[in-house]
């Protein structure tokens, strides 16, 4: 791309965008939604260009996928190589050294000072049903317990274990039997009414009474839970919480499931979230940017839970495709020579900055959190803490009309979350935070 920052040279949409949109409308399906009516056609670091030619900066990064940013030159470099090879082989019928060298890598670097083992799925919800599934066959148990403000994906165990009703769960029922779900540690919605430190994570009572009037604790497998809950809406759970959470799990046998799908690769400052609290889960999913656009995702945990399945009762056709598992060797090694965790830290910093100061000004941003540049607001009703979608919305709005793509989050769809890519240079950040500033105060 010859353009360095943002640049619109039509109406949104363009002339091409709007056939395409009319061709979209007789052909997909009208619930498989965008949130732009423009249509992509290359795209590189922080920015997308449509069809159009108009070019913009993307705060999105395909949903948490780009951490790596877009085409990054070693990942492309490194799959044209792979594609003069072969393309697929099925790992069961015949594998490959990337699959290996990759679980080999991700071994070392999720926490936990024991033997590690990694599989290889398609997406994130795949490795969340095979997580589950592992757990399951280890315990010998069934229960599962989620968090009511969290997403773990759109198929049946995935909506199962999500929180919000709509758009994911409603009129889908009925779910996954033996699937239950505790308040989560939303501290500016504290349910207990308390206030971050202070509370001594009270909320990890409802854990303890769920054991006494709704499930035994003998029945649970694990709890699955995500460091920061994205679609939730960017609630950063206390390392202390972790900390108890490891200590009731421990006291019952129950195994701790680490969903970092939307967190991890750098997103939040560390490689992987759960780093900030010093506990280390069982199994960990990973997904999203562990490939930079290509469908990869992961199951890594202890070796022995990982070896209680039986051959052939896990697996599936392109699981772990070459060409995948060379990209995200790739961005695995970005990670390291880059140090792309540190670079997430210094631009959550500038983003909550700037943040803060329009906090100020706003009353309708009620609260501005996350970690590293994994950072969202809050939009209310001035005075009070009433969720406000509509203002969130508008804040969305206006800011996709000047060229940034930021996008909607939340149980009460009152929040704008931003997922930079690390590789987003000082000048394009600059200028995204000048766009969204424009955008609040409009």
């Amino acid at each position: 791309m010859e353009e360095k920052n943002v640049n619109l040279k039509t109406a949104l949409p363009g002339p091409i965008s709007k056939q395409m949109g009319e061709l979209r409308e007789q052909n997909v399906p009208k619930g498989l939604t965008s949130l732009t009516p423009v249509y992509a056609a290359e795209a590189e670091g922080a920015l997308l260009k449509d069809v159009d030619g108009n070019v913009f900066l993307d705060f999105v990064g395909g949903i948490g996928v780009l951490n790596a940013g877009h085409c990054p030159p070693e990942v492309v470099k490194a799959v044209k190589e792979q594609l003069d090879k072969f393309l697929h082989t099925c790992f069961q019928v015949m594998p490959y050294e990337p699959y290996v060298k990759l679980a080999e890598q991700l071994n070392q670097l999720v926490p936990g000072n024991f033997p590690k083992k990694t599989m290889f799925v398609n997406s994130g919800a795949e490795a969340v049903e095979n997580a589950v599934k592992i757990a399951r066959r280890y315990t010998k148990k069934t229960g599962i317990i989620s968090l009511d403000c969290s997403f773990h994906g759109r198929t049946y165990l995935g909506m199962s274990l999500t929180g919000k009703v709509k758009p994911y769960r409603y009129n889908y029922g009925p779910f996954v039997a033996d699937t239950y779900k505790i308040p989560s540690p939303y501290c500016y919605r504290c349910l207990q009414y308390k206030e971050y430190p202070g509370c001594n994570i009270e909320c990890l009572e409802f854990l303890e009474r769920f054991f006494v009037t709704s499930v035994e604790p003998d029945r649970i497998a694990a709890v699955i839970i995500e460091p920061v809950e994205g679609e939730g809406g960017f609630i950063v759970t206390p390392p202390e919480y972790f900390e108890k959470l490891r200590g009731i799990c421990d006291k019952h046998d129950i195994l701790m499931i680490c969903d970092e799908i939307q967190t991890g690769f750098g997103r939040t400052g560390k490689f992987l979230a759960m780093e900030h609290s010093g506990v280390a889960p069982d199994l960990t999913t990973t997904a999203k940017s562990l490939g930079a656009g290509l469908p990869i995702s992961a199951v890594t945990g202890k070796a022995e839970i990982m070896d209680a399945v039986g051959p052939g009762e896990i697996g599936t056709t392109y699981g772990g495709n070459p060409l995948a598992c060379i990209a995200a060797l790739e961005v695995v090694k970005m990670m390291k020579e880059q140090d792309l965790p540190a670079r997430s830290q210094e631009i959550g910093d500038k983003i909550f900055a700037r943040l803060k100061e329009l906090q100020a000004k706003h009353p309708f941003i009620g609260d501005i959190r996350g970690q590293g540049a994994m950072v969202a607001i809050e939009t209310v009703k001035p005075g009070t803490k009433e969720p406000d979608p509509a203002k969130a919305g508008q804040i969305i709005g206006n800011c996709i009309n000047s060229g940034l793509l930021v996008l909607k989050a939340g149980i009460y769809d009152n929040v704008v979350r931003m997922l930079v890519p690390l590789v987003i240079t000082e000048e394009q950040l600059a200028s995204g935070l000048d766009l969204l500033q424009a955008a609040i105060e409009k």
